[in-house]
């Protein structure tokens, strides 16, 4: 390379090699920041209902950190998941329900839906039996956390 040569590359003090090894950096920085990112989802629209479970049901958490939910929002058969309190409620028989932790034991992911009988996982599959939370099937392989549920009139509270 000839003077010339070097000191246009040289120029504003970057040369060519250290231009090309920041671009490199910054491609790198970018797949460490796309993997890097947190394991649960949000859901992309709004609360969805199914006939056998509700993604994102109104439900009140006290200060106590008890979560609230009407009877009538828990389907028999199904279950309902209140996402800000992290608690999905299940009633798998009409009058016995169920709480559990909505934290996936596999990767932290939240649970979204209970349908026919299980809770789904919606970031690699596992699945969790509504009436005791246990897994159904992997790659959980864990069971979700019981949760105490008590019913007073149409209130249901998880502690």
């Amino acid at each position: 390379m000839t003077e010339l040569e070097t000191s246009a590359a040289t120029a504003g003090g970057a040369s060519r090699r250290g231009v090309l090894l920041g671009a490199g950096a910054l491609g790198a920085g970018a797949v460490v920041t796309a993997c890097g990112g947190s394991t649960k989802t949000e859901p992309s629209a709004g609360p969805s209902e199914e006939a056998t479970g509700t993604t994102g049901a109104t439900g009140t958490t006290s200060a106590a950190g008890k979560a609230q939910v009407d009877v009538s929002a828990v389907p028999v058969g199904g279950g309902v998941v209140l996402e800000d309190a992290e608690v999905v409620v299940t009633q798998p028989e009409a009058g016995k329900f169920h709480a559990f932790s909505a934290v996936c034991t596999h990767k932290g992911c939240t649970v979204n839906k209970v349908a026919d009988g299980v809770i789904e996982c919606p970031c690699h599959g596992s699945t969790f039996s509504a009436t005791d939370g246990s897994v159904e099937h992997g790659p959980a392989t864990e069971p979700l956390a019981s949760k105490t549920v008590t019913q007073e009139g149409s209130k249901l509270t998880v502690s």
